[in-house]
């Protein structure tokens, strides 16, 4: 549908394209928000340097690994070890706040409006700054569940309490073996609900959060929509990235922003629609929020 030229950065400076961004967000009768990992990383959830010192010097030290996306392939001899390190990690990138009020000022922006959030995050920092629930769907998955590693059954397990225990008793990098999860229906071990291999688990909550997603853009389509894309890469473009590309040329009253540093394109097809501003995410929303 569109062609291999893209358009790099933006068609205008910095302080005009926010002023565009703020006028289409005004005018707009609905926001999609599109969520990846920058937008993550951009609220200080960042998997290397100081904070990866503070949480995992001593896994650091022991197994040689120096981030914890390295650290979460990382074949640990036993499942006690294991679970040390997932349930450390899955305690600060979900149950903790994050460290920055990216979210708290993206929800200020879009609270009044109409509007839906699709992210293929896992962190639960959606919910936890005050989103809607029912108007967020996160594609692939969550740290705060676990699924059966068969799996066995089409069914999650939040593991809210399972993984305080795990941080509360850890001792020298392992866990007690009594606290390693098991499916309650077959005993096999349970794992982390995360989009891998052909093993996710797309429980019912997931469907119904997809259907809310589809019904959402199917009754609005032709309306005066903002796609608003923040920090999505290239790792799964397919999800947000493309169809929020494909929408915006299929209407011609929608309009397309992508806020991400360094990769901040668009297809020439859309360029009259786009908004591209290769910036900071926290600046941009913190300018737009200081002015709401």
């Amino acid at each position: 549908m569109f062609s291999r030229m893209s358009i790099t950065k933006s068609t205008g400076n910095y302080s005009d394209n926010i002023q565009r961004l703020r006028d289409a967000l005004d005018k707009a009768d609905a926001v999609v928000v599109g969520a990846g990992a920058g937008l993550s990383t951009a609220a200080g959830f960042t998997y290397a340097g100081e904070r990866f010192d503070r949480y995992f010097s001593d896994f650091a030290g022991k197994y040689g690994f120096s981030d914890m996306y390295s650290g979460g392939f990382y074949p640990f001899p036993t499942p006690e070890e294991f679970w040390a390190y997932w349930s450390r990690y899955i305690f600060i990138n979900r149950y903790a706040d994050a460290p920055k009020p990216v979210y708290d000022n993206l929800l200020s922006l879009v609270k009044d409006k109409d509007y839906f959030v699709i992210t293929t995050n896992v962190d639960h920092c959606f919910q936890k700054a005050g989103f809607d629930k029912k108007r967020l769907f996160y594609t692939q998955g969550d740290y705060g569940l676990f699924q059966c590693s068969g799996p066995c059954c089409q069914e999650t397990f939040d593991n809210d309490d399972t993984i305080r225990r795990m941080m509360e008793r850890q001792t020298d990098m392992r866990i007690p073996s009594e606290l390693l999860p098991v499916c309650p229906h077959c005993g096999r071990p349970l794992t982390m609900n995360l989009r891998a291999d052909d093993k996710f688990v797309e429980d019912e909550g997931w469907h119904r959060a997809a259907e809310r997603y589809e019904n959402f853009l199917r009754t609005r389509r032709n309306g005066r929509i903002l796609f608003l894309e923040l920090g999505v890469g290239y790792n799964t473009p397919v999800i947000i990235k493309y169809p929020f590309w494909r929408m915006t040329a299929q209407n011609k009253a929608a309009a397309y922003a992508c806020i991400n540093y360094g990769e901040a394109i668009c297809p020439i097809e859309i360029e009259k629609q786009s908004i591209c501003i290769d910036a900071d995410i926290k600046s941009v929303l913190t300018e737009l929020f200081a002015e709401k």
